[in-house]
């Protein structure tokens, strides 16, 4: 589940939202009674509240370079009046450096016409109907050898960039299914990511999937959670065989490991 709820009642709101949230995961932030046009705050970003389960919630992505330290957090009617704040700690994930070792072809690469806008335009939609539910599945059944967050290198050298998702070491061909139930916003074969599933889910959260050898659902279309999407493979920036899975919520990648607990770490290399 994305967290452990504390409970307060403020002005007549029960407003609840976990104490604490790591870098790059999700803070869930509830409100009741739900009313039309409340939005949640933090810093520069401000998300919609959806009625859910008989209460609002609006999913907030902490981003993974948010200094740790204490925080607060705005609920606004739809005038934008401040209704109720609450404080949170942003606590360090400690995310660690990994290396990639590119070869030439792949440093090469560059993204096609419209390939980095499309990408853009997934991770920022925001359709009204949640179709996801807790928990996420697995997209593949394997562990994951390359974590959300960590700190890229390119042959020894700092990228300036983190992993917005995580890699899953699975075999070519294997099958991909997605996660959630949602629907399909992008079936492409891209120069840089590779054959390419983009799932919009509802309500801001959408998932990808990333470097398939073919892809199994077209542009449009309603799938359901386990339906297949793709299969495995090493096409765009890859060095080798891997599905590359992410979750981005209100346009932030998020840490998907609190969504789909099954997965776990590979073994490290003996």
């Amino acid at each position: 589940m994305i967290g452990f709820l504390v409970a307060a009642a403020v002005f007549g709101m029960d407003l609840r939202v976990p104490p604490q949230v790591k870098q790059g995961q999700l803070l869930r932030v509830e409100v009741a009674p739900f009313a039309q046009g409340l939005s949640v705050a933090f810093g520069d970003k401000a998300v919609p509240v959806f009625e859910r389960t008989g209460r609002g919630l609006a999913l907030m992505p902490v981003p993974v370079i948010q200094k740790p330290g204490a925080y607060e957090v705005v609920v606004r009617d739809g005038a934008g009046k401040e209704v109720d704040k609450r404080k949170f700690e942003v606590i360090d994930a400690q995310y660690p450096t990994q290396n990639i070792r590119a070869s030439k072809a792949m440093k090469a690469l560059r993204p096609m016409p419209g390939e980095v806008e499309t990408m853009r335009a997934l991770y920022s939609t925001v359709s009204p109907v949640a179709y996801w539910a807790e928990p996420f599945a697995a997209p593949v059944p394997h562990c994951a050898n390359s974590s959300f967050g960590v700190q890229r290198l390119h042959n020894g050298q700092p990228s300036g960039n983190y992993h917005r998702g995580l890699d899953l070491r699975s075999p070519p061909g294997a099958p991909v299914k997605a996660t959630a139930d949602g629907t399909v916003l992008v079936s492409k074969m891209f120069r840089m990511h590779g054959g390419t599933i983009g799932i919009d889910h509802g309500q801001g959260v959408t998932s990808h999937y990333l470097h398939l050898s073919r892809l199994g659902a077209r542009q449009g279309a309603r799938v359901k959670k386990g339906d297949v999407v793709g299969y495995v493979g090493a096409t765009g920036f890859a060095t080798g065989p891997h599905l590359h899975w992410g979750v981005y919520v209100h346009g932030t990648p998020t840490d998907p490991r609190p969504l789909t607990p099954e997965v776990k770490a590979c073994a490290p290399a003996r």
